[in-house]
């Protein structure tokens, strides 16, 4: 498993909004270490009478042991609610999508300065079966194993998976890394988590039309990869020029087309299915 484990304490910040509470309950439900909640004015309140809330970051850490938040504000406040938890923690999941490129620009130039991780923004999370989630993605299609699944793309992550699952494949850790153009951990970074990870023995990446990271991610595949990796690109059918979905999904030139993706990770030895149901096949022939 990667980013998510035992030892993983996480704050929700945005805990009683409509989204917040909800996936809370999900992510307790899952035995996800979830040791405290944030917002502002409800202080001294306890989500489910169990999670204590608190009105600030700085109250909440000298309080409890945190090491990791995940974001369930609106977009306008994201920018604020992240600096606050980079300034505390080590692991940030900016569930909140629609924040402006701008602020996301300058959440991700902070992290680095920081040396904190940013998950997102605009992404379904991490899910580690048996360990927990932090995020928003149903759990009854996951199940434990030794493949590691990363994407730009929720709904994709949750039908790759639930093949995985129903073909008796099981799961290390799925992150989704969003799908907006500004992001936290790219491609690149997660391989290299997976890369080292013992109980990853094989991923599954799940790419998308525009942008080049899967192009970059083919050059990292090709030049450092020991593990066997398939791919999946969404997109196939998409008219040239058109944004596709995710903010970032835009083809520009004959970069980010799912001809050129294609080709960077084939180059690399990644095979790539046309449809989401060859994954399992594609996996079966490399482990």
């Amino acid at each position: 498993m990667i980013l998510l484990n035992e030892d993983t304490k996480c704050l929700v910040q945005g805990i009683t909004g409509k989204q917040g509470s909800f996936h809370t309950e999900q992510m307790l439900k899952y035995n996800t270490n979830i040791v405290a909640g944030l917002t502002p004015g409800k202080g001294g309140q306890k989500f489910l009478d169990q999670v204590p809330i608190f009105n600030s970051m700085e109250e909440a850490v000298e309080e409890v042991d945190v090491n990791a938040s995940i974001i369930f504000v609106p977009a306008r406040f994201a920018k604020d609610a992240a600096f606050e938890a980079i300034r505390h923690l080590d692991l940030v999941v900016i569930i909140s999508e629609h924040i402006p490129v701008h602020d996301s620009m300058k959440i991700m130039a902070y992290a680095k300065q920081m040396g904190t991780t940013i998950i997102g923004p605009n992404t379904p999370g991490i899910i580690s079966p048996g360990v927990g989630k932090l995020g928003i993605m149903p759990t009854h299609i996951f199940a434990e194993g030794n493949v590691g699944v990363i994407s730009r793309s929720g709904t994709l992550t949750y039908e790759i998976a639930s093949e995985l699952t129903n073909a008796g494949i099981g799961q290390s850790t799925a992150v989704g890394i969003g799908g907006d153009p500004v992001t936290g951990d790219n491609y690149v970074d997660i391989l290299k988590r997976f890369e080292k990870d013992e109980q990853t023995d094989a991923v599954v990446l799940i790419g998308e039309i525009g942008g080049t990271a899967e192009e970059r991610a083919g050059k990292y595949i090709q030049e450092e990869m020991t593990k066997p990796v398939v791919s999946y690109i969404a997109g196939r059918t998409a008219p040239p020029g058109k944004r596709m979905g995710h903010a970032g999904a835009i083809i520009q030139g004959s970069s980010g087309t799912v001809a050129s993706k294609t080709k960077a990770l084939n180059e690399a030895g990644v095979e790539v299915a046309k449809k989401p149901s060859e994954i399992v096949d594609l996996l079966k022939k490399v482990m």
